[in-house]
């Protein structure tokens, strides 16, 4: 049995982080070679040998002591509008570790593979509807699931939420409550979104972007944040806030705001050091720092600083409960002023209505985003407006295999911040 043992792992661990620290750069530039060198020499047509069973991380239901083994399971059989890949890395968070320890409140299937959507693979077999996924083919899985027949109602976040209401329980247990921890993986078509291999991981010297396939584990996340700058229409030339913009969806909502044209970007965070490395990771004055230092209107002062403020992206934790920065940044919002909420905060808005009245503000709650929004940020990467991998300040900081789940998620502890990275590799 895997269980997660984490302070008997510590010293262990620890070594492991070092090695793991003075070898990425080796690591990574092996994977990529190896990866570049098989995708130019096979043919995506050539059929792909299929075991009739594979090795899966499983987990039988959510307890504060969650108990997952590692089994050998069937490989999923592929049915119309699905495609099974071949998972090369799934990413690997203490937030996941917390939704199935129960601490988050999160509901989920009983009996699942573990894992979620945020998964980089290679195209094994194609459902017989299947028109753009050639076997052999490098695609992004992204975890937001959807009822074709009933979209607005029935939605879940693969591996980690199944909805919350019997609807989307009972779909999701019937269909796709298997995850990414797994050697492979069967995905609705719909989540699948195919990646241009030559342009994405050849190597720079020969007209790629030199991408690893850890790299591109950002792709899932950064489609996240995406989906809140489009639900308030982000535009090329203006000053935004994102806050907290020190984990690692706030990170990729700089990434991706920068991307799409933001004029400037102002970063809120209780991590100053952390602050200083986003804003070091582009040109002088296209980042701007606000720490949050619990005075809701001196903090507002200091967000108007450097002129009207257009828009704003809370991504925020519950952990952040009681925090003044919500209303720091409702009130720095200029007239006709935007704002869209992406956090899970428990609590209502420290805002009141006649301020929203009198300066004709927008606010949009953004749960997940749209299916053309995964297709947008996959051509973002491609084109290199949107930048991955450490020129984004993001490092590996360890890569795993099925069996080694216990080393990721204690690693994965340590390391919540902006920039780490943690990806199992089966």
């Amino acid at each position: 049995m895997i269980g997660y043992k984490r302070k008997a792992l510590e010293t262990d661990v620890a070594s492991k982080v070092r090695q793991v620290s003075l070898t990425n750069k080796q690591e990574s530039e092996h994977l990529r070679q190896d990866f570049v060198t098989h995708t130019y020499k096979q043919n995506h047509n050539t059929k792909m040998s299929l075991p009739t069973h594979m090795r899966a991380l499983h987990l039988p239901t959510i307890s504060p002591d969650p108990q997952i083994t590692l089994r050998t399971v069937p490989v999923p059989t592929v049915v119309p509008g699905s495609v099974l890949i071949r998972v090369l890395a799934a990413q690997v968070s203490q937030k996941v570790y917390d939704i199935y320890s129960g601490k988050v409140g999160f509901t989920l299937a009983p009996d699942m593979i573990v894992g979620g959507g945020y998964a980089i693979g290679r195209v094994v077999q194609p459902g017989p509807d299947t028109t753009s996924l050639p076997v052999g083919k490098l695609a992004m899985i992204q975890s937001f699931l959807r009822a074709r027949d009933n979209p607005e109602e029935i939605q879940a976040v693969w591996g980690t939420f199944d909805g919350g209401v019997p609807a989307s329980r009972e779909w999701i247990e019937k269909n796709w409550k298997n995850g990414s921890y797994a050697e492979y993986i069967l995905a609705p078509l719909e989540n699948v979104e195919p990646l241009d291999e030559e342009r994405l991981c050849k190597p720079k010297g020969d007209g790629g972007l030199g991408y690893s396939v850890e790299n591109l584990l950002q792709l899932p996340v950064q489609l996240v944040v995406l989906g809140g700058w489009k639900g308030i229409g982000l535009r090329a030339g203006e000053r935004v806030i994102v806050a907290p913009a020190t984990g690692q969806f706030g990170g990729a909502a700089v990434e991706v705001a920068v991307a799409m044209g933001a004029g400037q970007v102002i970063v809120m965070g209780r991590n100053m050091e952390i602050l200083k490395r986003i804003q070091g990771l582009y040109p002088r004055g296209k980042i701007q720092i606000v720490p949050m230092s619990g005075d809701e209107d001196g903090d507002v002062q200091k967000l108007t600083s450097w002129g009207p403020v257009d828009a704003y992206l809370d991504i925020s934790p519950a952990a952040a409960t009681g925090s003044t920065h919500v209303g720091s940044c409702f009130k720095a919002l200029r007239n006709y002023g935007r704002a869209s909420l992406m956090g899970v905060l428990p609590e209502g808005l420290s805002v009141t209505y006649a301020m929203i009245v009198w300066k004709s503000l927008t606010i949009k709650g953004q749960y997940m985003y749209d299916r053309a929004d995964a297709q947008q940020i996959v051509k973002m990467a491609e084109s290199g407006v949107l930048r991955l991998g450490p020129e984004t300040g993001v490092e590996v900081v360890g890569r795993f295999k099925l069996d080694e789940i216990d080393e990721a998620w204690a690693v994965a502890s340590k390391n919540t911040q902006f920039g780490k990275l943690i990806a199992l590799t089966p």
